[in-house]
């Protein structure tokens, strides 16, 4: 499983060196990742929420990156 850092510094790259479409495509997949290592649900729940802050945010943080 990858660390939260890793997964920020891959988004930090994704950022700095990628230019839309592809970068919103690339976000994607990484989001996919989290989905599945994380196990993010499809619906949030309350309980997610508060035990995975740190994941959440950061699923958030790519997530409101992507241009859709």
């Amino acid at each position: 499983m990858k660390a939260l850092a890793e997964i920020n510094q891959e988004y930090q790259e994704i950022m700095n060196l990628v230019k839309e479409p592809m970068r919103s495509c690339l976000l994607s997949e990484l989001m996919t990742e989290m989905e599945s290592e994380y196990k993010i649900p499809m619906i949030r729940t309350e309980d997610c929420e508060t035990a995975n802050k740190a994941v959440i945010a950061l699923y958030r943080k790519i997530s409101k990156s992507r241009s859709l």
